[in-house]
């Protein structure tokens, strides 16, 4: 594998442990954040202590406070901002852009009221002089682990699949295993709607309702993720892999994730508000809860965990109420939806 020079833009938690990926596989990494005094941290001490404690980074990893000096002769960028700051990150990048770029996108969300992936977000902000391909990254993958070396696996997908083994090659390494999958829907819808159920998670942890709810709910959520997705035109075998089944299970179960420590913190009583200033990092599951919410309008997909979670979030809805509003939910049979799942993907 040729060895390059690779931007990663945003030097959050994931950002940076995929940049300690990168420098594992001995490219050059720039890593751009917009805070200058992280940004000397890294270049003097390789730490980045605020979002990775007790991480020491490869000399190999470089901290970039200037965009325009990041992207000098780049052609592979790896996109680690939240969702909501694409579109001024993307209009910044188009500014700068000297030569065509090959985008990987980390992140896992979808835009509220435009409904747009953030593939499409991508290819909406870009033009053909500078785009050359959208790749997605994505799987379940704490970046707490990831930096400490522990074996993770991740998918990548693009609608030019030798973009993405490229993408691939950059990253496979002996503790970090990539996997290709043509399936950009699913694996963007999979990877982003997993954060509204990992949000539900964490109430039903916080009400102390245990672990026959959780269960439930993981599995009743992938039925939804999986509804919605194959309506949008996603195989509905991927949401059986790593990007669906395989990022549900860790964003639901695990201390790391942030969208379940923010449902846990509701659970126990604490406002909306007050979660989202003392969470210090963004929970993506809010904004995609309303963006789901109005996909499941827009496609007709019956989806009431995200109806139930949306009216917590939106409405000022009562969590215990909300629970008992699934509990005593019309009775229907589970194979008869999951028959139609398969049916919808064939017609």
């Amino acid at each position: 594998m040729v060895k390059e020079s690779i931007a990663v833009i945003g030097a959050g938690s994931w950002g940076t442990a995929l940049a300690i990926v990168l420098a594992d596989n001995q490219h050059e990494v720039r890593l751009w954040g917009h805070n200058q005094k992280q940004i000397d941290e890294i270049n003097q001490f390789h730490i980045n202590e605020k979002y990775l404690p007790g991480i020491q980074l490869s000399e190999a990893i470089k901290g970039y406070f200037s965009l325009e000096e990041a992207l000098e002769g780049i052609e592979t960028i790896i996109l680690a901002v939240p969702t909501k700051a694409y579109r001024e990150v993307l209009g910044n990048i188009a500014v700068l852009a000297k030569q065509p770029l090959t985008i990987v996108h980390v992140s896992k969300g979808i835009e509220p009221d435009t409904l747009l992936r953030i593939s499409e977000m991508i290819e909406e902000n870009a033009s053909p002089t500078w785009l050359k391909d959208v790749v997605v990254l994505s799987g379940p993958s704490h970046a707490e682990e990831v930096s400490l070396r522990h074996p993770t696996t991740v998918t990548v997908s693009s609608k030019n699949m030798k973009a993405a083994e490229k993408v691939q090659d950059l990253f496979m390494n002996h503790h970090f295993r990539v996997y290709t999958n043509p399936d950009l829907i699913g694996v963007e819808i999979g990877g982003a709607l997993k954060n509204i159920i990992a949000l539900a998670a964490g109430i039903t942890d916080g009400l102390g309702y245990g672990d026959n709810a959780k269960a439930a709910l993981i599995t009743r959520g992938l039925a939804e993720i999986s509804r919605l997705g194959t309506a949008m035109g996603a195989n509905p075998l991927t949401f059986s892999g790593l990007t669906g089944i395989g990022d549900l299970i860790v964003t639901c179960t695990s201390v790391h994730s942030r969208n379940w420590r923010a449902g846990n913190m509701l659970g126990k009583g604490q406002n909306l508000q007050d979660v989202l200033d003392n969470m210090g990092m963004v929970v993506e599951g809010v904004r995609t809860t309303k963006a789901a919410y109005q996909l499941a309008k827009k496609y007709e997909v019956n989806m009431p965990i995200t109806e139930a979670l949306y009216g917590v979030l939106f409405n000022g809805q009562d969590l215990k109420g909300a629970v008992d509003q699934l509990m005593t939910r019309m009775k229907t049979s589970e194979m008869e939806e999951l028959f139609n799942i398969l049916d919808s993907r064939q017609q």
